[in-house]
């Protein structure tokens, strides 16, 4: 379980608790900012634009992702309220972009600490060496989540993203979501997608980072 992370490696337990819970966060609030953007209030109605996680993951996905390192968030959105042909693909696609957006600064901020760290006269400390560590694991992390959310299944990003691309594939999510089909299909998805989606990740970060570096 992922909570014997606290006591064999906690550095690597807070690392990830902070950067999911941070990225989550930032995610559902893309989703919230380009709905708005497009015409649907329902997240400021509901109040859900703040920075609180338990607004955007709640009590059950925090305790999930302390003792299984799962977590899950949400953003209310009324589809019907959206404005434009793609505006329900465009709300999709703000939680992997901003998934993208956090690696790619993170690891910005490692590249340059990397390549001039040297100078500032603190890179072998304790504190240098946990916070380069946790620019790694936001870089890694959100890479993976991008990843994961593009997955056109539901619930996830990809799925609204297809389906306000694709009209057959839309009914086709409709008859699987009437027959519990779904379900069963995330749950494949979700049971065998790590065996591609963390190497991806990890690939994709140290490209980037390799990239930013210069090497």
């Amino acid at each position: 379980m992922f909570i014997e992370e606290l006591w064999n490696n906690p550095r690597f337990f807070w690392a990830v608790v902070v950067t999911v819970v941070v990225s989550i966060c930032l995610h559902e609030l893309a989703h919230g900012l380009v709905a708005i953007w497009r015409g649907d209030h329902t997240p400021i109605e509901q109040h859900r634009l703040a920075p609180n996680p338990l607004v955007h993951m709640g009590p059950l996905s925090l305790i999930c992702l302390l003792v299984s390192g799962i977590a899950w968030g949400a953003m209310p959105i009324d589809r019907t309220r959206l404005r434009g042909r793609h505006a329900e693909a465009l709300v999709a696609l703000a939680g992997p972009v901003m998934n993208v957006l956090i690696a790619v600064v993170a690891l910005g901020l490692r590249a340059i600490w990397q390549r001039f760290g040297h100078d500032w006269g603190f890179t072998a400390t304790t504190t240098a060496r946990d916070l380069k560590y946790l620019l790694w694991i936001f870089g890694y992390v959100n890479f993976g989540l991008a990843i994961f959310n593009m997955i056109p299944v539901p619930p996830l990003d990809g799925s609204h993203i297809l389906a306000s691309l694709s009209p057959g594939y839309d009914r086709l999510i409709q008859t699987l979501s009437m027959t519990g089909g779904t379900i069963v299909l995330f749950i494949l998805v979700f049971s065998t997608s790590g065996k591609f989606l963390w190497p991806a990740a990890d690939a994709a970060a140290q490209k980037v980072l390799d990239f930013m570096v210069g090497r």
